[in-house]
């Protein structure tokens, strides 16, 4: 009886695990994430946007207090106090974002935490002065009270 019982549970579980698509990336399977992929591409680009704009309100509600940020090129890391200082420094310099584009992302959700895996290009102006920044971003949100925020990233040249 019991090895009957296991076969049944095993047969039900495969039932259901075969009615969901699953996505793999590498060796790791993932729950579909076709219904939130729209929203957490939009979200990740209003964070970046907000930081570019120096929106200060966007980027408190966005970057939670816990937040830890790694950025390419600087050896200590940033909490949500240095990301927003970051953010008032570049638009007091005269900053100011001209292109911002993720050539790839991939995806992975996990309930309420999602890991994005992308790469960047930045295009910049500070006083007059052209710059161009491309790299990696690996970048966490996480759903809490049914919004997503950004806790954490890590950026770097890709090189």
């Amino acid at each position: 009886m019991p090895m009957r019982l296991a076969a049944i549970s095993i047969a039900v579980l495969g039932v259901a695990l075969a009615s969901q698509s699953w996505i793999r990336f590498g060796d790791v399977l993932a729950a579909p994430v076709d219904s939130d992929r729209p929203q957490l591409l939009k979200v990740r680009e209003e964070a970046w946007r907000a930081w570019f704009t120096n929106n200060q309100d966007r980027m408190k509600t966005m970057f939670p207090a816990d937040t830890i940020a790694i950025n390419a090129g600087q050896e200590k890391w940033d909490g949500r106090k240095e990301t927003l200082e970051s953010a008032q420094k570049f638009a007091a310099d005269g900053g100011r974002l001209v292109k911002l584009e993720f050539p790839r992302t991939e995806m992975q959700l996990y309930d309420n935490v999602a890991v994005l895996y992308s790469l960047y290009r930045v295009e910049t102006e500070v006083a007059g002065k052209p710059s161009v920044q491309e790299g990696r971003a690996t970048e966490v949100f996480v759903r809490r009270n049914g919004q997503w925020v950004n806790p954490g990233w890590h950026t770097d040249s890709g090189k």
